[in-house]
């Protein structure tokens, strides 16, 4: 049974085009971790909710390992990569409606190997200062 395909990224999917079908925000909650690529000053106790909809991001790209799309930070564009296995959740801002899924921490250490090739790492989001007299 182990061999069966997630149907996770199905749902994530489905539910993104039914927020959009309807008029809703699709907000997505997402677990932090070394292997997503998000503004991390935007990410608070391990967590970031990233706004899915079409307004706020481009060439989004609902795989069934990756989510990837650029969108706009501050007013700074960014590139933001989410393994599948690290969604927390997909719902519709106005009222709530949607799905969570648990965290599997022990897939979160097979993406390392499955990432892919052309994805870049993290860049630390705080400048490193010092006084110089």
């Amino acid at each position: 049974m182990s061999d069966i395909p997630s149907n996770k990224p199905y749902l994530i999917r489905a539910l993104h085009q039914w927020c959009t079908d309807f008029g809703f925000t699709p907000f997505m909650a997402v677990f932090v971790d070394s292997s997503v690529e998000v503004p991390m000053e935007f990410v608070k106790k391990d967590e970031i909710v990233l706004n899915l909809s079409l307004e706020a991001c481009h060439q989004l790209n609902l795989d069934n390992d990756w989510i990837s799309f650029q969108a706009r930070f501050g007013g700074v564009p960014r590139k933001i990569m989410v393994p599948v296995s690290h969604v927390l959740a997909i719902y519709a801002r106005e009222n709530g409606q949607g799905m969570s899924f648990p965290f599997d921490a022990s897939q979160a250490g097979k993406l390392k190997e499955g990432a892919p090739e052309n994805a870049e790492k993290p860049k630390a989001s705080r400048p490193a200062l010092t006084i110089v007299k």
